[in-house]
Formats: C-alpha cells, sequence, structure tokens
C-alpha cells in the first residue's frame, strides 16, 4: 500500500504542474467548451472554458504506470489500452464538438459503435489474456466461474459504466470527486486480496484526479470532457473485473448508476405518456438544480453519497 500511495502522491503533483501549461495552451488555442441548448441557464456562462482534461488525468497516469507499475505486471496493460483507446474517442469526440457551432460531438451511433468495439475488445483481453471468468457475490467467499458468458457481461460493464461516468460529467468536480472515491475504494479492495498492481493502478487514478479537481473546482477552469469521462468509466469497470467484485460495482458507483438511471427513466416516461417528464430535468443533477440547489450544493452531496456507498461497498466486499 506504501508504494500504491506514493505513485498516487507523484502522479497527483506531475498532473498539477501540466495542468497549468495545458490550460494556457488550451486558452490560447481556444479549445473551449460548447454548451448544449437544452441544459439550465446558469450553465451558459461556462461557455468557452477549455475542455480536454482528460488528456491531463490519463497522459499523468500513463507516466507513472510506465515509470512504477507495467514492469513485471504485463495485466496493467488490459487496463491501460482500455483507458488509451476510450481516451482517444473521447478526445475525437470532444474536438468534433467544438469545431461546430454546437456541442453535439459525435453521432450517438458513431460514438457507441466505438465503444462496443473497444467494450467487446477489452473483454476479450480480460477473458483470454489474463485468463479471468470468475465473480464475487458478498457473503461468498467462494468464486463462481461463469465461462465465456464473462464475455459479453464484461463488455456489457465496461460500455454501462463509460456511458454512465460520461453523463455524470455535468457539474464542476461532480464526475472527478466521485470517480476519485470509486477508484480509490477499489483500491483498498485490491489491496485487501493482495493485487499490489491493480491497487497501484487505482491509486494512480485517483492521484491523478487530485490534481484535475484543483483546475476543475468550482468555478472550474478545466473540463474533463469525454476525453476524461469515458476513460475513467473503462478503466473503473476494468478493475471490478479483475478485482472480481463487478457486483460491487453499482454499490460504489451508485451516483454514477443514479444518473444513468434517471436519463433511461426519463426517456422511458416521456415516451409512454405523451411527453411528461419524471424528473425536472435529466441527468440527475439537473433535476436538483432546478429545485434550487446550487451547483456546488449538488456536486458535494453527491460526493458525500458516494463516499457512504463507497463505505458500503468495501463493507461489503469483506464479508
Amino acid at each position: 500500500m506504501d508504494h500504491a500511495l506514493r505513485v498516487a502522491a507523484f502522479t497527483a503533483f506531475i498532473a498539477l504542474a501540466g495542468g497549468y501549461p495545458l490550460v494556457r495552451l488550451l486558452r490560447r488555442l481556444k479549445i473551449g467548451k460548447q454548451i448544449r441548448a437544452g441544459g439550465p441557464d446558469s450553465h451558459h456562462e461556462k461557455m468557452g472554458t477549455p475542455t480536454l482534461g482528460g488528456v491531463l488525468i490519463w497522459a499523468s497516469v500513463f507516466v507513472s504506470t510506465a515509470l512504477f507499475n507495467v514492469l513485471g505486471n504485463p495485466s496493467i496493460v488490459v487496463p491501460l489500452l482500455a483507458t488509451a483507446s476510450t481516451g482517444l474517442l473521447g478526445t475525437l469526440d470532444d474536438i468534433v464538438g467544438m469545431v461546430g457551432t454546437t456541442a453535439d460531438g459525435l453521432t450517438v451511433r458513431m460514438k457507441m459503435a466505438g465503444l462496443t468495439v473497444i467494450s467487446i475488445g477489452t473483454a476479450i483481453a480480460l477473458y483470454a489474456a489474463l485468463e479471468l471468468d470468475f465473480l464475487y457475490v458478498p457473503t461468498t467467499p467462494i468464486p463462481f466461474h461463469i465461462g465465456i458468458l464473462y464475455v459479453p457481461l464484461a463488455a456489457l460493464a465496461i460500455l454501462a459504466t463509460a456511458n454512465a461516468v460520461n453523463l455524470t460529467d455535468g457539474l464542476d468536480s461532480l464526475a472527478g470527486m466521485c470517480a476519485g472515491v470509486a477508484f480509490a475504494c477499489y483500491g483498498i479492495i485490491a489491496h485487501l486480496q493482495g493485487q499490489a498492481p491493480v491497487a497501484t493502478f487505482c491509486f494512480t487514478v485517483a492521484g491523478a484526479l487530485v490534481a484535475f479537481l484543483w483546475f476543475n473546482a468550482h468555478p472550474a477552469v478545466l473540463f474533463m470532457g469525454d476525453a476524461g469521462s469515458l476513460s475513467l468509466g473503462a478503466a473503473l469497470a476494468c478493475v471490478a473485473l479483475m478485482t472480481g467484485q463487478l457486483v460491487l460495482l453499482p454499490v460504489i458507483g451508485f451516483v454514477f448508476v443514479a444518473e444513468a438511471a434517471s436519463v433511461i427513466l426519463q426517456v422511458g416516461y416521456f415516451r409512454l405518456t405523451g411527453g411528461r417528464r419524471l424528473f425536472r430535468m435529466s441527468p440527475l443533477h439537473h433535476h436538483f438544480e432546478m429545485l434550487g440547489w446550487s451547483e456546488t450544493q449538488v456536486s458535494q452531496r453527491f460526493w458525500l453519497i458516494s463516499m457512504l456507498t463507497g463505505m458500503v461497498g468495501i463493507a461489503l466486499a469483506l464479508i
């Protein structure tokens, strides 16, 4: 654990050092966020805020992992490749969204197609290269081996988590804080399992997020964009699968699940009722904004919920 925490601190420092020139560069190149017309009116003041902060997150993770974790630990290559591929897809989506006059980016079909290919490829690598095919169920110490069914389940988990984190990334610090808690929780679980490389990877990501949140604290001067949210979601699902604790992902990542569920429920209710809305606005964080909560209140309260559910998840992993 001491090694993992040292690597996390190192990652935070190099990301913090790289953040300032990145923000200046993005401002000079006028690479700023476009704001969707359907969002809260208060968000229009964020127009032009530098994005692509996700590059800062996964670039610092790659540097630290290359220096301190990948040698002798080939299993870490799988989550690294998942992080890189989804990060590149997200970067492309961010750039396309900044070229035009809207924030749409890639079409939904194009983004989902790319995520699906990456998710299936990663799932096959986990199953074939790392020989993983098991899951733990709380209160049961014996792993359940599910064979080839592991591949579609893992692919679905990666795809769903990447999208869920992406939907959560709508307020300053929200996605970053909740993701940091989730990675720290899985880092503790991996440490308790004796999986030092996985624990180190988790805390490396957490360290990078600490530095990113320095710039993303309200009022944010840097957004993570899809370059960050998609890669964080994919990496989180990977470590959940590598620890065998995928069943606990909806608990540890409860905020992400709630955000994604709110969108699904909103769309379904809208279609079933011919135009009525279940929430004032989705994803869920916008609903609370419309109720009068400030952006900081929503982010911090969701973060507190993620800390509570994260503690519950670790406790369930110990039963």
